[in-house]
């Protein structure tokens, strides 16, 4: 709620009443409640719970719309001078060949001058371009010929930071799935050519770029080591955070904040500063769908998802996870073709099924990817489901399904090598001694597997399996 409620307190008197009557008259009469609650009063949530009648779902749900509708509003408040500006760049040609030069050349640096307030490079060229025109005769011909070419090579490095961004995380997800060390150099290379492009121009859209690759590349590729010639990161965020006041009006950096304070989130967990980390948590789960559906080109939204198991993990009162995905991903579409963003969401829906103690559920998920979605070229994330999948069998105490499973992974477990997967390993000798015949000795027998399995040190690759936690509940379950 902390997010949601400073954004309203924040909002001007007319702002507010804008969005308020829209809501109003729109029929939304609960989230208008919500939104009037909240600005003028300060009730806690279970009061204003009470008030509307809804559960905590329902209230979720309000919360998290009302949250869009909001920034639905701010958006295009925002883009309206925008707007216009490039409909004035549109109606360009009209300006060369209906007015004076005098007035053509005085409305086209005008012009300029708010393009470059609003840091449109691809519409500055367009200028450039007319102004060259205008000055065939003249001195200053030379002048706007360069600032064209170097607003074209400029453009088009841009381009570039933008297609190796994309391309990067691409190749994360493969990384994640492998931890192949042929991708994890790609990875490197590709970092460094990014540094390199976006160190031709001083350039603040650059540079936004640039971090939102190298920042997640050295909280998961190459941890930092002692290097001084590295920016601090905590003074990278910092001077994001100022370059988005400054720009405040440009779309692309308005929706790019997400990513940064999905970057913070993880910078403070992964220094284990975890109360600093809470302050980030919320902003990136109230837009957690939409997080997922359309940031991939900039960052890899999965990794989130294992972040909110691990922070399950540690909260002494577990959240029922289960139940808030119903909610937060209600209308969530996951591309299947993007195949380990794919993998990532359906094993984190099935954590969340068995930590909440629906095995059933939990086995349907993986059930689904293994028929949906061809993992031949993942040997080892094809491995992690599989055994996910006999765990859940194991629990539901399904012999038959359990047997068919386990002699399916002691087959792959061969191919790839008893050394490379130790987790599956233990797991899998902890499985069959729940369920064999013998009861002799069978909860010490798990628990000495069991922490050795909890002493196992993760590795960079996808593994839901290290997201199971072996303890007394879990032991409990499988001597039962």
């Amino acid at each position: 709620m902390a997010k949601l409620k400073n954004i309203i307190m924040q909002l001007s008197d007319n702002d507010y009443l804008a969005i308020y009557d829209s809501l109003a008259e729109g029929g939304a009469e609960k989230s208008a409640y919500l939104l009037k609650s909240m600005r003028e009063s300060s009730s806690s949530d279970n009061a204003i719970m009470t008030e509307l009648d809804v559960n905590t779902n329902a209230y979720y749900t309000l919360r998290s719309r009302l949250n869009q509708k909001i920034e639905e509003y701010l958006l295009q408040q925002m883009e309206n001078p925008r707007t216009d500006i490039l409909k004035k760049v549109a109606n360009i040609n009209e300006i060369l060949f209906t007015k004076k030069k005098a007035i053509a050349i005085a409305t086209l640096k005008k012009l300029e001058k708010e393009l470059i307030d609003y840091d449109l490079s691809n519409e500055l060229t367009i200028v450039y371009k007319a102004l060259k025109k205008l000055h065939q005769n003249t001195d200053e011909y030379f002048e706007y010929s360069q600032l064209y070419n170097r607003h074209v090579a400029y453009m088009l490095a841009v381009d570039k930071a933008e297609d190796l961004l994309s391309s990067y995380f691409i190749k994360f997800g493969t990384y994640s799935l492998t931890g192949d060390d042929t991708n994890r150099l790609e990875l490197i290379l590709l970092n460094k050519e990014m540094i390199n492009v976006c160190a031709l121009y001083e350039s603040h859209r650059l540079y936004i770029y640039q971090n939102c690759l190298n920042i997640f590349h050295r909280l998961f590729v190459e941890e930092d080591e002692e290097n001084i010639e590295l920016e601090p990161i905590e003074d990278i965020l910092a001077k994001a955070d100022e370059i988005f006041e400054m720009y405040n009006l440009d779309s692309i950096y308005f929706h790019l904040k997400l990513v940064y304070e999905f970057l913070k989130l993880e910078y403070y967990n992964h220094y284990k500063l975890y109360r600093k980390s809470e302050d980030f948590f919320e902003l990136v789960n109230e837009s957690c769908s939409t997080f997922l559906s359309n940031f991939s080109l900039y960052t890899y939204p999965s990794q989130f998802l294992i972040t909110k198991i691990k922070r399950n993990q540690r909260l002494a009162e577990k959240q029922k996870l289960s139940e808030e995905n119903s909610v937060i991903f209600q209308d969530y579409e996951p591309d299947k073709d993007d195949i380990p963003q794919y993998i990532s969401y359906i094993c984190y829906r099935a954590l969340s099924c068995y930590y909440d103690g629906k095995y059933d559920e939990a086995s349907r998920w993986l059930n689904n990817l293994l028929n949906e979605v061809s993992l031949k070229k993942y040997q080892n994330a094809q491995l992690e489901v599989k055994t996910l999948l006999a765990l859940q069998y194991c629990l539901q105490k399904d012999y038959e399904l359990f047997n068919q499973l386990i002699n399916s992974i002691q087959r792959q477990i061969r191919i790839i090598g008893k050394d490379n997967c130790m987790n599956i390993q233990l797991l899998n000798k902890m499985m069959k001694i729940s369920l064999s015949e013998s009861k002799r000795n069978k909860e010490e027998k798990i628990a000495e597997l069991g922490q050795k399995f909890n002493n196992l040190t993760p590795d960079q690759h996808f593994s839901p399996t290290m997201l199971i936690k072996v303890d007394e509940h879990l032991i409990a379950k499988m001597v039962q």
